[in-house]
C-alpha cells in the first residue's frame, strides 16, 4: 500500500475512534437528555459513581437511587438544584453525565400538586450555599440531597414528600464500618431521615422517565 494512503487511512481509523469515543461520552447523555422533557419541579435520581458511602446508601435503601435533585429554569436552561458538597445549581447534562452509567429518573409532581411547583422551587433557594451533610441529620446547619428536597416541599406545602425512615429499620449492618466512619461513634439507629429511594415513593410524585431504574 502506498505510504500516503496508509497514513490516510490511519488517520481515518483515528478519526472513527475518536468519533466513537465522543459518542459514548456526549452522544448517550444527549439522546437521553433529548428524549426527556423537563419541567420545573421535576425532581431527578441517579447512581453516583461508585464509594464507600455511595455503596453504603444503595446497599441501606436497596434502591439504586443514591443521589437526587429538582429540575429548574436558569438563564435560559435547565439545571439540578442539588446538595453535593454544597447546595448549588449544576447544568441538567452535565448532572446527567455525572452519574453511574449517565443513567437517571425523573418524577413530576401530580397534576393536583402542580400549583406548589413555583413556591417550592423558590424554597429551595433558601438553602443555597448549605454544605452537605454525611451524617445526614434533620437540622438546617447542613443538607443533604433528598433532606433538600423533602424540606423545600415541607416548607412550600407543610406536607411530607415521602416517608421519614429509621435508620435502624434500614439493611445498616452489611456497612456498618462505613456509617461508624462517617459518624464518627455508634450507628445512630433511632435517627430519622429521608431516603432517596422514599423520597422517589411520595405520593404527590409520578415517574415520568426512567424505565426500571
Amino acid at each position: 500500500m502506498p505510504h500516503g494512503r496508509a497514513q490516510r487511512l490511519r488517520a481515518s481509523v483515528l478519526v472513527l475512534v475518536l468519533a466513537g469515543l465522543a459518542f459514548f461520552e456526549y452522544g448517550f447523555p444527549l439522546l437521553r437528555y433529548w428524549s426527556y422533557a423537563p419541567a420545573e419541579g421535576d425532581v431527578v435520581f441517579q447512581s453516583l459513581p461508585r464509594c464507600d458511602l455511595v455503596t453504603a446508601i444503595e446497599g441501606t435503601t436497596g434502591s439504586p437511587y443514591s443521589h437526587c435533585g429538582v429540575v429548574v429554569p436558569q438563564d435560559g436552561r435547565w439545571v439540578v438544584v442539588e446538595s453535593i458538597e454544597t447546595v448549588h445549581s449544576t447544568p441538567l447534562l452535565k448532572w446527567i453525565r455525572r452519574g453511574r452509567g449517565k443513567r437517571f429518573a425523573a418524577y413530576r409532581l401530580k397534576p393536583e400538586h402542580r400549583r406548589h411547583v413555583r413556591a417550592f422551587v423558590r424554597e429551595l433557594q433558601a438553602f443555597d450555599g448549605r454544605p452537605y451533610d454525611f451524617r445526614y441529620q434533620m437540622d438546617d446547619g447542613c443538607i443533604y440531597c433528598s433532606e433538600l428536597v423533602y424540606k423545600a416541599y415541607l416548607n412550600t406545602t407543610g406536607e411530607e414528600l415521602g416517608v421519614l425512615v429509621r435508620m435502624g429499620d434500614l439493611n445498616w449492618r452489611p456497612y456498618e464500618e462505613t456509617i461508624r466512619r462517617y459518624e464518627v461513634g455508634e450507628p445512630p439507629l433511632d435517627r430519622r431521615m429521608i431516603t432517596p429511594r422514599d423520597l422517589a415513593r411520595a405520593d404527590q410524585l409520578e415517574k415520568v422517565y426512567g424505565g426500571t431504574f
